[in-house]
Parts: C-alpha cells; structure tokens; sequence
C-alpha cells in the first residue's frame, strides 16, 4: 500500500512500489488525462508534478511518490491552479493541439516551468525553448507552444 496525495486528496493505492506513477494512475484511479507515450522520460508525454517539479511518470516508481503530492493535467487545468488554468486558456488561445496526444504532458511542462519563474519574469524564447525541450510533438506545434507559454507568462505577471 502506498500513501500519497494525488490533487489535493489523500490516496492509499495498492500497487507494488516499482510500479510506475503513470500506471498507478491511468489503471488504479481512472485518471487517464496523463499519457502512455515513449515508456523511457524520452518524449514527456507522462509528465505530471511531484511535489511541484514535472517528472515522468513513466519511469518514476510510486515508492518516489510516498507522502509527496502528485498533481495531474485534472487537477492543473480544472479548478484553482491560477497558472495551470493560464497555460490551458493560452493553449485554446493559440489553437496548440493537432493530434492533442502530447498536449497533457506540454501544459503540465508548461506550468511547472512558469511556477518556477520568478514572479513577473518574462522568459525569452530560448529559455522556454529550453524548458519545453524533453517534449515531443508529432505534429510539429512547437511555434505555437512557444508562442502559448509565453502569453501565458504575460496572463500571470
């Protein structure tokens, strides 16, 4: 049994330790938001927020996730995370999603990414370059990703 906080509520799951986030959360909780991409951190679409720092969920054990709070794109997008709901209405804004497979892993990138600025900064292009790097898009939207984080910098400043 493992203890955590998945979006603000307490959660015992029984799943063995080694058992990755992502599964524990598409298979034991329902919460299919979180994508199955790569399976190896390669292409970000597992992403999610441990503690506030976005991981892969693909390849982090739930035994990492013990006491800590794991913050999924449910949570991120659909209620009080002021930043998460900034780069959600930036994304619809800049019409981001083709395919959308990837976008989950994108947004919760995104916003781990603006939280971590100091408040009021604006990032340039290379360091949201930077930051969105271990993201993959198939279908090529990085202008308009860039383009989304950084109108979403301005919403929050």
């Amino acid at each position: 049994m493992i203890s955590t906080n998945i979006n603000g509520k307490n959660a015992d799951v029984d799943v063995s330790p080694d058992t990755p986030i992502l599964w524990m959360l598409r298979d034991s909780l329902g919460l299919t938001g979180t994508k199955f991409g790569c399976g190896a951190a390669l292409c970000g679409a597992c992403t999610v927020h441990l503690d506030g720092q976005a991981i892969r969920s693909c390849v982090t054990p739930v035994s990492a996730a013990r006491g800590k709070q794991i913050t999924t794109i449910e949570a991120a997008t659909g209620g009080g995370d002021k930043v998460g709901n900034a780069v959600h209405a930036a994304w619809v804004k800049h019409d981001v999603a083709q395919c959308g497979y990837c976008q989950s892993g994108q947004i919760m990138s995104a916003t781990a990414f603006l939280k971590s600025l100091p408040r009021g900064k604006q990032p340039s292009i290379a360091e949201i370059d930077s930051a969105m790097a271990g993201n993959i898009c198939r279908c090529g939207t990085y202008a308009r990703i860039r383009a989304a984080v950084a109108d979403a910098a301005k919403a929050i400043s």
